[in-house]
């Protein structure tokens, strides 16, 4: 990890107010459209969603889901998220701290889904595998990963990402973490070069 997380905290704090208006890229807007369509949650499902920012995975699979956990790491981003759970009246969503490897899912809850969207390529390739086997051992059917990733040779000319903090990985490294926690791939979706969706699935 190229930052501390505390320190990604106090930089998604520092932007919360605008963080929605500055991500207007295809890409973005691509992943996350993709990420909601293939979390595909029913009507008695529990959605995690990890590194949830201002909400815009866990506002768009509510109507679908039974009950949404957003978990962020910046207190800046869940305030966003939480005005605009009041302002729209979405009930079934609560937004509280939490990391990919300790997401603070409430006692007594059971995790259908899990969902995550341009977050996790701010851990290195171990901490990605870290956080994978932390998100298996909760038991999820479906995890869906939307995010920057390799999946050619990553060009130094034109990153998508910021290389003095992002520190993506290649498809073939999430593809082994998943496959090492016990999942299949069912899904994987190239938006371009260096951003896609992966959808692992817990085998029957």
């Amino acid at each position: 990890m190229k930052k501390s997380l505390d320190e990604h905290a106090d930089r998604f704090s520092d932007h919360a107010v605008d963080y929605d208006e500055s991500q207007d890229s295809p890409e973005y807007r691509a992943c996350a459209d993709l990420v909601v369509a293939h979390a595909d949650p029913d009507s008695e499902d529990v959605v995690l969603d990890l590194g949830t920012g201002t909400g815009a995975i866990a506002f768009g699979v509510a109507d679908e889901a039974a009950e949404v956990v957003g978990r962020d790491i910046s207190e800046g981003m869940l305030e966003q998220a939480r005005e605009k759970a009041a302002e729209n009246g979405v009930a079934n969503v609560t937004f509280g701290e939490g990391r990919f490897r300790d997401p603070q899912v409430p006692d007594g809850v059971d995790v259908d889904v899990v969902t995550s969207n341009f977050a996790m390529h701010h851990l290195g390739d171990d901490e990605k595998r870290e956080a994978i086997d932390v998100i298996a051992g909760l038991g999820p059917h479906r995890i869906v990963l939307g995010d920057v990733m390799f999946f050619g040779e990553p060009n130094p000319d034109d990153p998508f990402y910021s290389p003095e903090v992002d520190d993506p990985a290649t498809v073939g490294v999430l593809a082994d973490a998943f496959t090492d926690a016990g999942y299949a791939l069912t899904a994987v979706e190239m938006v371009s070069e260096q951003v896609g969706v992966l959808v692992a699935e817990r085998p029957d």
